[in-house]
């Protein structure tokens, strides 16, 4: 018997008690206790079926008294005739006071916490012994196992379709008080932001067009409106370009200094002092970059892991990326690569919940043609890109093609994918001398 008090995980009754009692004697703590804990982090099944009956009443709105409470507890099936009511009862008795409901709390989420870190520690050891992969592979799980734990949510296991419906709510009245704000983070585009709602959590969003298009500058651009106006940190993954070059371009973009002056330093007092100006900008963001050139996909959610308060991710580009199964992957076996490294981006996309912005390359079929527009079929070297990818933006430039055309800076951005909205196309301008886009509307205000 004693051995086995030992071998329980951790928990503490009195506080689970505590916690419940204080929720039925002053309506009032409610609120506090929904706001650090969840059901799961109760131990005991008693304990967690009343919190569960407390938490989806106070999503209704309902009133909460030991009467309503018993009652709910018959409508979802968890009464027991024998017990409920006197457990109940007996809650709100051994209750000292509600005051301190939320340092029992803390007790509760604490324990929980214990208890992941065992179960956690548990399946590692249970992979290691079992040989389940290689060490790079069980790294890469454990640090997947330990991050869940850090963000509240569980690695694996079945959700109910309630504690769903409740996230929902939840989402829903955020999203209705900031009235006819985007769900995603703005892409500093009005009309993009329109068409795609914004760079949502979770999504996986591919921009792909020609070299020369400007994909890297597009990029930057959504980076640095990000990086100001969402209170998010940003992080860079730049696989080709150096971070020398990269926060170059930032300076250009914000400051409106002609990019060639910058690399020759042929600059006026003016110059300066917009770049001064664009600098102070810059160091209010919290824009984060790497540029080294070796990076997979887990190397990048590994670093992500450890990031506070992140919102985006961006990535420059697709093709260099090195496969985490076989970084010496031969050109056969290219295509098999990308379709890992796609489904990889998806997946850390889903497990950081924030947009993943990648770059691609096209391939030259679109030249052979006499329209040449890019087509999803156009995507380098894998089919899979497009099925991962919740948005597809492509770039084109008719300037790039033929300089006689009226306005050679002229950019269609094709939203050529849409998972949860609706195709079609975005005019922008193109400023080279900025290596920078603009949206139309915006170009017309400053001429």
């Amino acid at each position: 018997m004693d051995e086995l008090l030992i071998r329980q995980l951790p928990h503490s009754l009195e506080a689970e008690q505590a916690a419940l009692g204080s929720m039925l004697i002053d309506p009032r703590c409610i609120p506090d206790v929904i706001e650090m804990l969840h059901p799961e982090d109760f131990y005991l099944r008693q304990n967690r079926e009343i919190f569960e009956t407390i938490y989806s009443m106070f999503s209704y709105s309902q009133t909460i008294d030991p009467v309503t409470v018993l009652e709910q507890m018959r409508v979802q099936g968890v009464y027991d005739e024998n017990t409920s009511r006197s457990y109940l009862l007996q809650l709100m008795e051994i209750t000292p006071t509600a005051a301190n409901v939320k340092e029992y709390a803390k007790i509760i989420r604490d324990k929980s916490l214990l208890r992941s870190l065992a179960e956690a520690s548990a399946d590692i050891s249970e992979m290691v012994r079992e040989g389940t992969g290689d060490a790079h592979d069980i790294m890469e799980a454990a640090e997947r196992k330990i991050y869940a734990i850090r963000q509240g949510r569980s690695d694996q296991g079945l959700i109910h379709v309630s504690t769903l419906i409740l996230d929902l709510y939840a989402r829903l009245a955020e999203l209705s008080k900031q009235g006819a704000g985007l769900p995603g983070l703005s892409t500093g585009f009005p009309d993009l932001d329109t068409c795609i709602s914004g760079l949502c959590k979770s999504e996986l969003i591919l921009i792909a067009a020609r070299p020369g298009m400007g994909k890297t500058s597009f990029a930057l651009n959504m980076a640095l409106h990000a990086g100001k106006h969402s209170g998010k940190t940003v992080v860079f993954f730049s696989l080709e370009m150096s971070r020398e070059q990269l926060i170059m371009r930032l300076i250009s973009n914000e400051s409106f200094v002609d990019g060639k002056k910058l690399l020759t330093g042929r600059l006026s007092e003016d110059d300066w002092t917009k770049i001064a100006a664009a600098s102070a900008v810059l160091n209010r963001t919290d824009i984060r970059m790497d540029d080294n050139a070796m990076l997979t996909v887990a190397d990048m959610s590994a670093k992500c892991r450890r990031v506070e308060n992140l919102g985006l991710v961006v990535i420059d580009y697709l093709q260099l990326m090195q496969s985490s199964g076989n970084p010496n992957a031969s050109k056969e076996n290219r295509q098999q690569a990308v379709s890992e490294i796609s489904r990889s981006l998806k997946i850390m996309a889903k497990e950081l919940n924030v947009p993943v912005l990648c770059l691609s390359q096209l391939s030259r079929a679109n030249e052979a043609r006499q329209n040449k527009r890019p087509m999803l079929s156009d995507l380098r070297e894998s089919g899979a890109i497009e099925q991962d990818a919740d948005v597809v933006l492509f770039l084109y430039r008719e300037g790039y093609y033929d300089e006689n055309t009226d306005n050679p800076n002229l950019t269609e951005c094709i939203v050529a994918k849409n998972r949860n909205g609706e195709t079609g196309t975005i005019h922008l301008q193109w400023l080279p001398q900025y290596t920078t886009f603009s949206s139309l509307e915006r170009q017309r205000i400053e001429d």
